[in-house]
């Protein structure tokens, strides 16, 4: 998404999210006039930052660990690349030129290929993280913004096209085009993708082994991003609601919403713990949740660089890593 088009998402959002689509132009403010949801704009910050800040490149946007390789990759800009580095020292170890901007970054599997979609090129690459590894590129339609994988496949979210693609090696299989605007993208391996439609304020299944769609329920009053939490649940940011929304996925079921002011926007999860972390934008902070249970509770908070917009977990929870996309900077918090 771009700073105009994300996602959000709340218990209260939910019912929002009915009445307003049932009050179409009669005085209520439409979906379509509030549009996609957007991270706040970070206040300067009013103390230093827990952990350790160093400078990564400019405006990185895009985070995630691979514990199996212990790297960490970054999208950058200026000129936009990937950033495969050590996860401590941040040296280099791999440097890929991306001929457009990249916003979201996922793991195709432990030690495999970085998933990096270019919304502006319209092509999602798959990034080896060995050193010497080839890289595909597969053109899909209209900003790409997300990308997963599961059972096989590569999926991309088409945000601007208003569809879902599956993508075996670097070929299109199929395209699904029954989404108003779809931002964040997960999948698993037993058969679930499921995509947050920021434009619409839906969660939607899909089967990954019929590629139909499955269910679409409410999703709050904006939400942006989802993760699987590794225990059944899907967390889902209402970054316009202030609120966290838990959901089963198989069934597909709202289970619980988390009231969390600060417009929440990145979301990543540690799958061995079940704890979901996710950045204030309007606190400057990143929060975590243990989900483990039928009663989520918050576990942790820590001060953040400015305009902390995406994060990235090691399993365990051990080591936080955030990127603090207006100064250039990265954030490790080890706990």
């Amino acid at each position: 998404m771009s700073r105009a088009r994300t996602l959000t998402v709340t218990a209260a959002s939910v019912l929002a999210a009915v009445v307003l689509a049932g009050c179409g132009g009669s005085g209520g403010t439409s979906k379509d006039d509030l549009g996609a949801a957007e991270p706040a704009t970070s206040p300067e910050l009013s103390g230093k930052p827990d952990g350790t800040v160093a400078k990564i490149g400019a405006a990185p946007q895009g985070i995630v660990y691979d514990a199996a390789t212990d790297q960490l990759a970054v999208a950058v800009r200026k000129p936009y690349r990937l950033l495969v580095v050590d996860p401590r020292t941040y040296a280099v170890k791999r440097s890929v030129e991306v001929p457009g901007k990249v916003r979201h970054l996922q793991v195709s599997s432990p030690g495999g290929d970085v998933l990096v979609p270019s919304e502006t090129a319209n092509t999602l690459y798959q990034v080896p993280l060995t050193a010497n590894g080839k890289v595909l590129s597969t053109k899909v339609p209209e900003h790409p913004h997300d990308a997963t994988a599961g059972d096989g496949y590569v999926i991309s979210g088409d945000e601007f096209a208003g569809s879902i693609t599956f993508i075996k090696g670097d070929q299109v299989v199929k395209t699904l085009s029954d989404l108003k605007q779809p931002g964040g993208v997960v999948a698993d391996n037993d058969g679930h993708a499921i995509a947050v439609d920021v434009g619409d304020f839906t969660v939607t299944s899909y089967d990954t082994r019929t590629l139909t769609r499955t269910k679409r329920l409410p999703a709050g009053e904006g939400p942006t991003h989802g993760v699987l939490t590794g225990n059944g649940k899907l967390a889902v940011t209402d970054t316009r609601g202030d609120h966290l929304i838990l959901y089963s996925v198989d069934p597909l079921k709202q289970t619980d919403s988390i009231d969390v002011p600060g417009s929440p926007y990145g979301l990543t999860a540690d799958t061995q713990s079940h704890i979901v972390w996710t950045t204030l934008t309007g606190k400057n902070k990143v929060v975590g949740y243990d989900v483990s249970g039928d009663t989520p509770r918050k576990v942790a908070e820590y001060d953040t660089v400015r305009q902390p917009d995406t994060v990235a977990v090691s399993p365990g929870s051990k080591t936080l890593w955030i990127t603090g996309t207006d100064d250039g900077v990265i954030q490790r918090i080890d706990r």
